[in-house]
């Protein structure tokens, strides 16, 4: 016992180092980004690939912006589904933002709206943020 009172008694008192503060993410944030949608349906029946499509890009939002309630852009649904049921773009630009929750009753207090953006050449492109 006297071992152990001696051990206590030596042990360095570790000094509380000061907390880091994070900044949590802002609520409300608007980014530009680019899919390989041939990458995330290679091998998916061809009857399948543009409902798959869609299902692939609630994911990544659901992903990127950690929401459950991801909603379509009408523009987009057209742009994929543009070239029929298998003959899906290959890469494609999304603008995804995150918003409040104006329905009190609703569960979740945030919801993503991902909509789609014109480009020509997708050369270079990058994870934007968008100010709106």
């Amino acid at each position: 016992i006297d071992k152990l009172i001696k051990m206590v008694k030596e042990t360095k008192v570790r000094e509380d180092k000061p907390k880091v503060i994070r900044n949590k993410t802002p609520d409300i944030v608007t980014r530009d980004y680019t899919i390989h949608l041939n990458k995330r349906l290679f091998g998916v029946t061809f009857k399948n690939r543009a409902p798959r499509a869609i299902r692939e890009i609630k994911l990544f939002a659901r992903k990127a912006y950690k929401t459950i309630d991801v909603r379509i852009d009408p523009g987009l649904n057209k742009y994929v589904w543009s070239r029929g049921i298998k003959n899906l773009p290959k890469k494609i630009r999304l603008r995804l933002s995150r918003r409040r929750n104006e329905d009190e009753e609703a569960k979740e207090k945030l919801y993503t709206i991902v909509s789609y953006v014109p480009v020509t050449d997708f050369k270079g492109l990058e994870t934007e943020n968008v100010d709106e």
